[in-house]
């Protein structure tokens, strides 16, 4: 995310319309400025209009494919930012039933950009540590123990770079962490591909293979 100022960042998140755009690409997908539209309840040339204004300020980047353009955030530190915007930010109580399931199954388990979060991005964080997967003796350090049960379930853990491995995420839902960084980035890809997780719209993620997050940590009875 380019260099902004504050008053600006503000602004730009401060229209209603603009920030469902945000929360709907915390899913870490590339959205077309139509399905945007319909996420923010807009019309696509006012969606297309918050789009240009969301690119400028180096929230969004977007890229051509074929007849359509696509649209995603441009990089993990943007979706921190408005996950962390989220957890300060008051929430409506849901307005029937089906909303009230969609806000179950996002408080559970859903997307923050390219890892997972609720109550099983919690779970699973606390699993590691207590599995003695991560060591929080120095700085968050993925194990010997951890980088073998991860090979095991054919997590590639990514060669060091300028992201790290693992940083705390600050969950909105929960208001404690979760892990965000290369490896929950790198387990949600191998999960989703595996068919452990499938995702939902709207973020939400419904677990269909419990026994990969058994093995990292994650207490039974979450899962059930």
């Amino acid at each position: 995310m380019q260099t902004v100022g504050l008053a600006e960042v503000a602004a730009v998140l401060a229209e209603p319309s603009r920030a469902a755009m945000c929360l709907a690409l915390l899913d870490g997908r590339a959205w077309t400025v139509g399905e945007l539209a319909t996420a923010a309840e807009v019309g696509p040339s006012t969606a297309s209009e918050h789009v240009t204004r969301l690119r400028e300020s180096g929230f969004v980047t977007s890229a051509k494919q074929g007849r359509h353009s696509y649209v995603r955030l441009a990089d993990p530190r943007v979706a921190e930012l408005i996950e962390h915007l989220a957890q300060h930010a008051s929430h409506r109580p849901a307005r029937g039933l089906k909303e009230s399931v969609r806000v179950r199954r996002l408080a559970f388990a859903r997307t923050c950009y390219d890892h997972l979060a609720g109550t099983l991005g919690v779970a699973l964080r606390d699993g590691m540590v207590k599995a003695g997967l991560v060591d929080l003796g120095d700085g968050l350090t993925l194990t010997g123990r951890g980088r073998d049960v991860l090979a095991e379930l054919d997590v590639v853990v990514p060669s060091r770079g300028r992201r790290p491995l693992l940083r705390d995420c600050l969950d909105w839902t929960e208001r404690r962490d979760h892990f965000g960084g290369a490896v929950p980035a790198a387990l949600l890809a191998r999960a989703t591909a595996a068919g452990w997780v499938l995702r939902e719209p709207h973020r939400a993620v419904r677990v269909c293979v419990a026994e990969p997050f058994v093995r990292l940590g994650v207490e039974p009875e979450v899962l059930a």
